[in-house]
């Protein structure tokens, strides 16, 4: 008769809720396109999901969403979708931050900035710094990052 007790094989109890959510947000463009509506209408119904995902964490008690937003080899992508990625990135910074904070909500982004507008990395360090004591709910922003990025900053550590 098989053992199966260990933790790696045990299945969770119906209910139980993780303490860390990670989401990659892929295919807001392929979204937008079988709809027969601009990839840019994806990205922002994008926006919207991230809402959505962040309420019930917080309803269901997790502690910890990661979102994969904007990965290194995003910058391939035509240049005027690109730009319009930039932009909702800086208007949801602008808009949402400030709720997050209202709602015990801390911030950060990891990934390497350098590449991003100014304003974008001034919104970045204002926001996780304002959210930086907040304890319902801990969202990380995944940006501009990459296996390559992974392995340098392992290796600096």
């Amino acid at each position: 008769m098989t053992d199966f007790s260990s933790s790696t094989q045990a299945i969770p109890e119906a209910g139980a809720t993780p303490r860390h959510i990670a989401i990659i947000m892929d295919g807001n463009g392929r979204w937008a396109k079988k709809r027969f509506l601009p990839r840019v209408a994806g990205h922002r119904k994008g926006v919207e999901a991230v809402r959505e995902a962040v309420k019930t964490c917080i309803e269901r008690g997790v502690e910890y969403l990661t979102l994969f937003a904007f990965s290194s080899e995003n910058w391939r992508r035509p240049q005027e979708e690109v730009t319009v990625l930039m932009q909702l990135f800086m208007r949801a910074l602008e808009q949402e931050v400030g709720k997050l904070h209202n709602n015990d909500i801390r911030f950060k982004v990891v990934g390497d900035l350098s590449a991003f507008d100014q304003r974008i990395i001034e919104l970045v360090r204002q926001g996780e710094n304002l959210t930086k004591d907040n304890k319902r709910l801990t969202l990380t922003v995944c940006a501009n990052y990459g296996g390559r990025w992974d392995v340098l900053q392992a290796a600096e550590r």
